[in-house]
């Protein structure tokens, strides 16, 4: 039988920003209790006390005290790397095989980065804006349906555990979210994890992650 603890942990689970309000404490349990009670009655299809769903969200957030709020997983910041170009372009015949004539334009040993997504219908690719004329040129007769400039990485070197710990993704991302960073893309390596962010939330996006990490391998 579903009860109102149930739904209150089932709501709260789906809300990122209530739990991390709950979590931290910042939130007045009488009034969330207010604002949860019409989804509660809907769910139990029947009128619930104001005093119910409180106590119910205190004991959700006992539970919740017992749960880490550091990250599962090891990680250290590695490097940063400004003047970010997104590229997003549709799919064609003709482009996976243009793509090959940028490998031998960009240069990595003098940080040049190259990150190809494909998706079903559309690639991304991301790259140094000092390439931006050269892609431009190679692409010129494909279609290009959307340029971001002015975006920076941030590459995060973690444990050997990543690929093992459920809710890595989840742990990151919910810590830019609670600073309302917007995080353009996420490039996925077996050590690596590497962030686009907006120039302007690059410092805010530092501070936060520099928190988490291993303290000793930030500093190197």
């Amino acid at each position: 039988m579903t009860t109102i603890s149930n739904v209150v942990q089932d709501i709260i689970g789906r809300q990122i920003f209530l739990q991390e309000a709950v979590n931290h404490e910042i939130v007045s349990y009488n009034k969330l209790a207010r604002y949860l009670k019409p989804a509660i009655e809907e769910e139990l299809k029947k009128e619930v006390k104001i005093s119910a769903i409180v106590m119910a969200l205190r004991r959700h957030a006992e539970k919740l005290e017992k749960m880490l709020v550091e990250p599962k997983f090891c990680y250290y910041i590695g490097t940063i790397k400004t003047d970010i170009c997104y590229f997003i372009l549709e799919e064609s015949p003709t482009l996976l095989t243009k793509i090959q004539m940028l490998y031998p334009v960009i240069d990595f040993k003098k940080g040049g980065i190259l990150n190809i997504i494909q998706g079903n219908f559309e690639i991304a690719i991301i790259t140094n804006k000092k390439y931006k004329e050269e892609l431009l040129d190679i692409f010129h007769d494909e279609s290009i349906i959307d340029t971001v400039e002015g975006l920076v990485s941030i590459s995060l070197t973690y444990s050997k555990e990543f690929l093992f710990t459920p809710g890595v993704l989840y742990d990151v991302v919910r810590f830019l979210a609670w600073e309302n960073i917007n995080i353009t893309s996420v490039i996925l390596t077996s050590t690596e994890m590497s962030i686009i962010i907006d120039q302007k939330n690059l410092m805010r996006c530092y501070k936060t992650l520099a928190r988490f990490a291993e303290e000793d391998k930030t500093k190197k």
